[in-house]
């Protein structure tokens, strides 16, 4: 049947995520990634969204920390605390904030390390040629070392190291901190090319106008818990939304940065 919404490739249900066994940095949230689909996880800076998707790669074990209770399903399986290279032999891939380059190693060695779950060195070569093709920047960028790329070569060479491992889903953390508007907009012009092939995103983002055009889901998060959710249009209108995180009035003219901090006071939602 057509019009019919895909089904959800990953559930986060009801969970909470703990570091040290003391403190709380997710309580309870609830959230999917439909199959195909682009979900935006907005919020400002200690929200816990960036714990989220350390909870969903498996990469929060590695940090003292645990999801403590609720599940996590992927492709119709619990992944909840099993470990991140199983996670990512499963077909989650995780761009983590800041990009994290091995600055000492080429381009392509840097892909090479993200394909060290494939099979075989044919698999990694084709899979190689596949990031070229779909980020041709990097084929011409293969031979330089990481650490001297600027920002969006950086960004587009993690964002090929994710695709080595042949990912089904894609988690993205902040992918355009600290680039200028025209790198930004070439990022997410690659996302959305991504999308296009069939790779499902889950993308953490503080530039909500970014987030919003390529989503079809949104969530908003604050003090580690869920406060709004809605379709990525439904989100975009939000009078709340809108002032908080487009610093834009009723009538969509900008406001100014002093009425923007005092909004960011007073935070309706949370009342």
């Amino acid at each position: 049947m057509q019009g019919l919404p895909s089904p959800a490739l990953l559930e986060l249900k009801n969970i909470e995520a703990m570091y040290n066994g003391i403190v709380l940095a997710v309580k309870g949230i609830s959230l999917a990634v439909r199959q195909g689909g682009c979900t935006a996880l907005l919020g400002g800076n200690g929200a816990g969204k960036s714990t989220t998707l350390k909870a969903i790669s498996g990469i929060l074990l590695a940090e003292n920390g645990e999801v403590n209770s609720g599940e996590i399903v992927f492709g119709g399986e619990r992944i909840s605390g099993v470990v991140a290279d199983r996670i990512v032999r499963r077909g989650i891939s995780h761009v983590m904030e800041g990009r994290r380059p091995l600055s000492h190693l080429t381009v392509e060695q840097n892909l090479v390390a993200g394909g060290s779950t494939l099979k075989s060195g044919a698999e990694a070569r084709q899979r190689i040629e596949y990031v070229y093709q779909t980020i041709p920047r990097l084929a011409d960028l293969r031979k330089r070392t990481a650490g001297y790329l600027s920002g969006g070569e950086q960004q587009m060479m993690v964002i090929g190291r994710g695709l080595m491992s042949k990912p089904k889903l894609m988690l993205l953390d902040e992918p355009s901190l600290g680039l200028a508007p025209k790198i930004t907009e070439d990022i997410f012009a690659l996302l959305a090319t991504l999308r296009s092939d069939g790779l499902s995103l889950l993308i953490v983002e503080q530039n909500t106008r970014a987030a919003l055009k390529i989503a079809d889901t949104a969530y908003v998060m604050e003090t580690g818990r869920i406060v709004m959710e809605g379709s990525a249009e439904e989100i975009a209108s939000n009078e709340d939304v809108r002032e908080f995180y487009l610093g834009l009035d009723k009538e969509g003219k900008r406001k100014s940065f002093r009425e923007v901090k005092h909004y960011r006071r007073r935070k309706r939602w949370l009342g």
